[in-house]
């Protein structure tokens, strides 16, 4: 039977892959410190084959027993919450990386990054291959997950190079579906809240800059796939189907008969004004391509969203 670590496996992808891979028969230890994870996400696993472990990766890994594969997935993933924790981002895409490496090593597993599409910035070519170098602002308030993502990028193929390392590197764009969380500041979740709420939309900027939105379930079988591949350089992985902001704000209202009105807000410095992956890659290499459409895949996560809401609004009348 074979073994993996996933770090960040409370959290919305990292839950997700952890039930992925005992599907498969993988024994599974996740690993996280809950700083944007939760055991919620993890609480309805009841397996022989699955253990949690509480542990932040920027302090020392002990791991006993053999290790076939780890995918390193610890990072906060949204605006919110790298502006909330820039530190600890930086920190786990660095000092992290590096202990999960060096645990990678040890056990002679495969290793698999979870970078971003985030590693192009606010991109000069579009759609972005994986050849292209990006446009990132260091300094910026976005830079930390940008800057922490690339280091981890450079990190893993050094390992790679110098020491004979097998990974693997996927660059993954916008994703969504359930347990994500409603306060996580992307632009799903929130559209979502805020109809069901009966608040207005928030759109920044006038709506006009794009995002492709790849349902969780594609994205975790193109990672499967990525894992068991030969592919070392970086692959993307995400949905080519492109939209704007406003027209993904207003399908959400028109599939919930929402009458919440729209609210344009500044744009957020540095919001990259474009994101489609060029999936050619993708699909030559792992035989990969997205197959749930926006409107279905917020079909099949709109009642985790409403239970959510409405937990939520119990929370709040309990308080």
């Amino acid at each position: 039977m074979s073994r993996v670590l996933i770090t960040g496996g409370a959290g919305f992808l990292g839950s997700h892959l952890c039930e992925h891979f005992l599907e498969r028969s993988f024994e599974v230890v996740c690993m996280d410190n809950l700083l944007t994870g939760s055991v919620d996400n993890i609480s309805h696993i009841r397996d022989r084959r699955f253990t949690f472990i509480h542990h932040d990766v920027t302090e020392y890994i002990y791991l006993s027993g053999p290790l076939d594969y780890v995918l390193h997935f610890a990072s906060p993933a949204s605006p919110a919450d790298y502006y909330q924790y820039p530190i600890q981002t930086l920190k786990v895409g660095s000092l992290g990386t590096h202990k999960v490496l060096g645990l990678a090593k040890e056990k002679r597993a495969r290793f698999l990054l979870a970078s971003t599409s985030e590693v192009y910035g606010d991109p000069t070519v579009h759609p972005q291959p994986e050849s292209y170098a990006g446009n990132v602002d260091t300094i910026c308030r976005r830079g930390v997950y940008d800057e922490a993502k690339r280091f981890a990028e450079a990190l893993t193929m050094a390992y790679h190079r110098h020491h004979g390392l097998d990974t693997r590197i996927v660059r993954i764009f916008n994703t969504y579906g359930p347990r994500m969380r409603l306060d996580d500041g992307r632009a799903l979740p929130s559209f979502i809240r805020q109809a069901l709420q009966g608040e207005e939309l928030t759109v920044f900027g006038n709506g006009g800059q794009t995002r492709s939105f790849c349902y969780v379930s594609d994205l975790v079988e193109g990672i499967g796939r990525l894992l068991l591949s030969q592919e070392v350089l970086p692959v993307n992985i995400g949905n080519p189907e492109e939209m704007t902001v406003l027209q993904a704000a207003q399908l959400v209202r028109d599939l919930l008969s929402s009458t919440s009105a729209i609210a344009f807000r500044e744009l957020p410095e540095n919001d990259p004004k474009v994101r489609r992956p060029d999936i050619s890659k993708a699909k030559s290499i792992l035989g990969w391509e997205p197959r749930i459409t926006l409107e279905e895949g917020l079909r099949r996560c709109l009642p985790y969203f409403r239970e959510a809401v409405r937990n939520a609004r119990n929370h709040a009348a309990g308080a």
